[in-house]
């Protein structure tokens, strides 16, 4: 039986401005399948989070990807995005009143197989293993975890799973394990030959995976 293929969900950089940005994301979004994208914004007032945001869902929505806020629910509304990300069980029931039923709530920042199935019975539409915390990939689990959650879950479980991925050689093996997207991080944006090229190779890999 033929798998169907993972799909890529990229992750910003955190940004103080998304106009100077759009051009590299919008090459990004045009090298691969990617389903989804996790913006990622520096502390500001509200009003230029909203402004940033919008300007960058321009770029994403129109391919007909979903653009998802980290952490930031609030502004899900008013910034004309798809939904957030959450980090944390807490985090995730507190946003829900302002996302469902129409907005995308997903869950990371899962520590353990406990805190995966309470995001799951608390009616995450995705969950994610393996992610960074902003203190860089230090703040990151073991990738041989991050591979043993991935293919838990994707066994036992219904609500999608995302495995982040630190490089391109971890995407295969997440691929492999039963992730239904991987995720792709900073490093893409510090690729030397563009994120463009990055996101090209990751769908080489993810259609090496399910060949």
């Amino acid at each position: 039986m033929t798998r169907t293929r993972p799909r890529l969900y990229l992750l910003t950089p955190q940004l103080d401005e998304t106009a100077a940005f759009a051009a590299a994301m919008d090459a990004a979004l045009a090298a691969g399948d990617v389903a989804a994208v996790l913006l990622r914004l520096h502390q500001a007032d509200e009003r230029s989070l909203i402004k940033r945001a919008k300007m960058l869902a321009a770029a994403v929505q129109r391919r007909d990807i979903a653009l998802l806020l980290d952490n930031r629910p609030e502004l899900v509304a008013r910034a004309g995005a798809d939904g957030a990300h959450l980090t944390g069980i807490e985090a995730l029931r507190s946003a829900l009143p302002m996302l469902k039923p129409d907005r995308i709530a997903g869950a990371g920042g899962l520590r353990s197989r406990h805190d995966a199935m309470l995001a799951g019975e608390t009616a995450a539409d995705y969950i994610m293993f393996g992610e960074p915390d902003l203190g860089g990939a230090e703040g990151r689990p073991p990738f041989s975890l991050v591979q043993e959650r991935v293919a838990w879950w994707a066994e036992l479980f219904q609500p999608p799973c995302v495995g982040y991925a630190a490089n391109l050689d971890e995407i295969r093996p997440l691929a492999e394990a039963g992730a239904d997207f991987v995720a792709l991080g900073e490093w893409i944006w510090q690729d030397s030959g563009g994120a463009a090229k990055a996101v090209a190779a990751a769908s080489e890999n993810l259609a090496a995976a399910v060949a």
